[in-house]
């Protein structure tokens, strides 16, 4: 699965690779829906107070409903105010004392009330003395209509139902059939898990725990069973019945409804179940697999998209064949569906052979989606399509294991993608996202392990270090084996777990038994929290021509995890000459080594001694990012950085090279500004040096350098995030700190402007040329725009009316939404001009009337401006929330306006604590709407602690807020909670 959430707009609009392909699984989807879950006038003024939405009122069934006895056993609902969140822990793992071998499911799909009919083959796992009470999970809103054991409605003395589920109290001996019938209501279902409406179509989603939204049942990942499914409509209005598996069975009923049956041979969890019922148009195609066989490609969307699903499909092609190629993985069904649809928490979801994606995640044509948005789409059904090896077939045996399928997956989706765009520009990108996101989560108050010890709410753990950071661990055992054994390990995983609901520990156990290896130091990663410190010492001794390297590592402590293990960590390293030449390797002792190495570093203090080093060398360390640490090389200079930057040979430490130098400024001129009260800021940072000669010529270098990639030079010439500073500064003042980073920007702009200007001309469009997705079309965009982005924040007159121009004539989404985004930089400028300011306001009035009918567009639109740094920007954004264009019960929507807000340094951090009262309204608004939403959101608080003291007492006070509200969500009081507690 590829979860929700909106990472920040601006980077992603000037950088074409867009650093945010989601926190996976991405995020921002589309207009107010056509179903129930449309905005009513009701929801229009709940949105304008952020009240609370009306309650969804009742309604019968219908007539058409088969007969069958109704139990008279009411579901109890117990308000959340009154119970005590329940916390789940690893270490009270059971395995289920029954499982379910078969599931034969009926759906009778109607507008007010629908029924689900559920017949289920038990196994009891003990024997008939040991019989224990069967317990099924549930919710309180489905209905419990009928019961039956073994054919025999059960009497009432023999079931207990509450909001929690049901409970069977005396099983029959051996095995058993139970049947469970109930009811509920999806167009009344916001929370958009289980059974839901959208667009006026019905969906479901069941990861992690949404099946029990549709019936009663043993909702975990560990009860495997083989699924039949038939659904009954109307064939007017859903004539599209889906489900997983094959279809064996469709036609025609009485009334005007249809039904159709499918069969999934293969087990699966609960979590996997798909049902699409509606009105949809089908894009098909085939691929034929390398055994020869046929597969039906289908993708489902809305009529009036069919024509934008081309990419999407022929990325599913790519994705098919890369898995035959790389890891031997054929398809192993001859029908493959995808579904779009608008309202989804999530950006996709796996479920077997009915794939469902966030319409933003499937649609895209040149003149609506950005580069970026392309770059994502590939990734994501990718990662969808990979996931029915590494997640279906072989699954998770608990929830707390959800690394050992994401966190896989993720490093499988990242290969891809490197392998069919820029490998160098792919790595960059997710280090990138890692640093600027995943690392502050280890530094905060919700740090977990990759594999998490507890939780209250399961919802909560679909994070970024699940998967980003849990796909560097599977990249380090990569490192550690190489690619042939990796793949080794890889097939033995598959051969020893096929159709299984497996550990994290069997999947190292299976990289460790195909290679021979040891690696239960690499095992402490899955256990232990936070993000390792490595300090690096050198040494080189010209009498005996030695190296030595000492690697010290420590953890910071975390919530509950005080003390840390020494973890192993792989270190790629080469060793570069004074000429830039690389120096042979070889340990003391020690074979000759090559050009590059991997070095095992598995102790808290290690030292390795390289001999015949013929002089002094330059060590590139850590490189391609060979594990999730945080380094320092003790004694680096600007001039060791500089010369890494000129010429080594790993592309990804050129470009760390060049971070690393302007994150030295960026701190420099920080303390120098927080600590003088002399002058204006310009004045202050321009009396600490400015911009350093260096860094100027560093990025000049790489500017003219030909043979360099654009995209690579986008992303070298960009500035580091704050989000990477802000641990290195204690009280952070988060404005002054974005003041900093727009005053070097200014500078940069203003000494390289020749060269900016000039990689504006040569990678300009040719007029007449049509949008081509590849690497090479892809990084002309990227560094133009980069460029413009730069000249933007001088705020000049001549480069607004240019950037008007641009916006005016672009003939693609990326290059227009760039222009956009450079002037809202420009109207942001402090002492900005008025015309600058008046642009700003013009630009985003036309962009929204020539694109307001296209809701996937107007996201772009809504991010923009909520993440502006426009001074005062808070009255602005909660106007959004009354316009047209937002739809409070869209997931996406709610990304796209507060997470963008909570981006905006100026805006969301505003000194009076504006901006913090507003997300906080928000928060209690969308959780009596959409937990796992309200979830997302209130996660901006949970970085308080780095900020200063004033900050840090206005963010508490919301969190404190938050969590004194009465009927508030597990989701929310868990992060809330947490993060207060830490």
């Amino acid at each position: 699965m590829v979860t929700g959430s909106l990472t920040s707009t601006t980077r992603c609009l000037q950088l074409a690779r867009g650093v945010t392909r989601n926190f996976r699984r991405r995020c921002i989807a589309v207009s107010k829906p056509e179903s129930a879950l449309s905005s009513t006038a009701s929801t229009h003024t709940a949105v304008q107070s952020l009240a609370a939405l009306p309650a969804a009122s009742s309604r019968s069934h219908r007539a058409s409903f088969r007969a069958f006895a109704t139990v008279a056993a009411p579901v109890i609902e117990e308000p959340m105010a009154s119970q005590a969140p329940k916390e789940c822990f690893r270490k009270d793992y059971k395995p289920p004392p029954y499982v379910i071998d078969t599931v034969h499911l009926t759906f009778l799909l109607n507008e007010d009330v629908t029924r689900v009919e559920s017949r289920l083959h038990i196994l009891p796992k003990q024997t008939d003395e040991q019989r224990p009470p069967l317990f099924l999970n549930g919710r309180s809103d489905v209905k419990l209509v009928a019961l039956k054991v073994n054919g025999e409605v059960a009497p009432e003395d023999a079931y207990e139902v509450n909001s929690s589920g049901l409970t069977l109290k005396s099983p029959p001996a051996g095995e058993f059939d139970l049947e469970v019938h109930t009811e509920c209501q999806p167009q009344n279902n916001t929370s958009l898990e289980g059974l839901y409406r959208s667009g006026g179509n019905f969906c479901t989603q069941c990861e992690a725990e949404g099946f029990r939204g549709i019936t009663f049942f043993q909702d975990r990942p560990d009860v495997m069973a083989t699924y039949t499914t038939r659904i009954e409509a109307d064939k007017s209005k859903y004539p599209v019945l889906l489900s997983n598996g094959n279809l064996v069975g469709s036609g025609e009923l009485d009334g005007g409804r249809h039904f159709t049956v499918w069969e999934d041979p293969f087990r699966k969890p609960c979590y996997l179940f798909a049902l699409v019922a509606g009105d949809l148009a089908m894009k098909e195609d085939t691929f034929k697999t390398c055994s020869g066989r046929d597969v039906a490609l289908r993708i489902f969307t809305r009529a009036h998209d069919s024509g934008r699903v081309d990419f999407a499909m022929q990325s599913l092609k790519r994705s098919m064949k890369w898995d035959e190629e790389v890891f031997g993985l054929e398809y192993d069904l001859d029908l493959f569906n995808i579904v779009a649809v608008d309202d989804f928490n999530m950006g996709a979801m796996e479920n077997k052979s009915l794939n469902i994606f966030n319409s933003r995640l499937v649609l895209a044509t040149p003149d609506t989606a950005t580069d970026g948005d392309f770059a994502r789409i590939e990734g994501v059904v990718g990662h969808e399509y990979f996931h029915n090896y590494t997640g279906n077939r072989v699954t998770c045996r608990d929830w707390f294991q959800l690394t050992l399928k994401e966190g896989l997956t993720v490093y499988r989706d990242q290969e891809f993608s490197a392998d069919m765009n820029s490998r160098p520009v792919k790595r960059v990108e997710d280090v990138s996202r890692l640093r600027a996101a995943q690392f502050s989560e280890d530094n905060g108050p919700m740090a977990h392990p990759i594999r998490p010890e507890s939780y209250i709410k399961m919802d909560n753990f679909y994070t970024l270090t699940v998967y980003e950071k849990g796909a560097e661990v599977v990249r380090m055992y990569e490192a550690v084996l190489g690619k042939e054994g990796f793949r080794k390990g890889m097939d033995l995983y598959f051969q020893r777990h096929d159709g299984q609901a497996v550990t994290c520990d069997d999947f190292l156990a299976a990289m460790a038994d195909a290679n021979g290896e040891d690696l239960s130091a690499l095992g402490k990663w899955y256990s232990q929290a936070g993000t390792p410190r490595l300090t690096v010492t050198t040494d080189y001794n010209p009498s005996d021509k030695t190296y030595k390297l000492r690697f010290q590592q420590a953890t910071d402590a975390t919530p509950g995890q005080p003390e840390k293990a020494a973890v192993l960590i792989p270190v790629r390293l080469g060793l570069l000459a004074k000429d830039g030449s690389e120096i042979p390797l070889k340990l003391q002792g020690g074979a000759d080594l090559g050009t590059e190495t991997v070095l095992r570093v598995t102790e808290a203090d290690q030292e390795f001694v390289f001999q015949d080093v013929p002089e002094a060398p330059v060590p590139s360390l850590l490189r391609g990012f060979s594990a999730p640490v945080r380094m320092t090389v003790e004694g680096q200079t600007d001039e060791d950085l500089l010369h890494l930057l000129a010429h080594d040979t790993d592309s990804f430490n050129r470009w760390e090279a060049g971070h690393v130098l302007a994150k030295k400024l960026m701190l420099v001129l920080y303390s120098a500004a927080k600590d003088s009260n002399e002058g204006t800021l310009e004045q202050r940072l321009a009396a600490a040096g400015g911009v350093k000669a260096s860094l100027v010529g560093a990025y000049r270098s790489l500017l003219t350098d030909s043979r360099v990639d654009g995209t690579f030079k986008a992303y070298a010439i960009s500035l580091p995030e704050m989000s990477e500073l802000i641990d290195k500064i204690p009280g952070a003042d988060p404005t002054l700190l974005h003041e900093v980073r727009e005053f070097m920007t200014r500078e940069l702009a203003q000494q390289l402007r020749s060269e900016l200007e000039a990689a504006i001309k040569e990678n300009d469009c040719v007029p007449g040329e049509a949008y081509e997705f590849s690497a090479a079309a892809c990084a002309r965009r990227a560094l133009k725009n980069k460029a413009l982005g730069y000249l933007s924040a001088l705020g000049e007159p001549e480069v607004t009316e240019q950037l008007l121009r641009r916006l005016k004539e672009a003939t693609n989404m990326t290059d227009e939404i760039s222009a956009l985004a450079a002037l809202d930089r420009a109207g942001a400028r402090l002492g900005g001009t008025a015309s600058g300011v008046e642009a700003r306001t013009a630009a985003m009035d036309g962009y929204y009337s020539k694109w307001e009918k296209e809701p996937l567009v107007i996201l772009k639109w809504l991010a923009l401006q909520a993440g502006s740094n426009v001074p005062g920007n808070v009255a602005a954004v909660k106007r959004l929330m009354s316009h047209p264009a937002f739809n409070i019960n869209n997931p996406n929507n709610c990304y796209s306006l507060f997470l963008g807000f909570a981006r905006s340094p100026v805006n969301f951090h505003a000194a009076d604590g504006s901006g913090y009262e507003f997300l906080g309204d928000a928060v209690l608004a969308v959780d009596k709407i959409n937990h796992q939403v309200a979830s997302r959101i209130v996660g901006a608080f949970t970085t308080f602690k780095q900020y200063d003291a004033e900050r840090q007492s206005m963010m508490r006070a919301q969190l404190q807020r938050i969590l004194d509200t009465q009927g508030l969500s597990e989701n929310v009081f868990e992060i809330a909670s947490k993060s207060l507690k830490a």
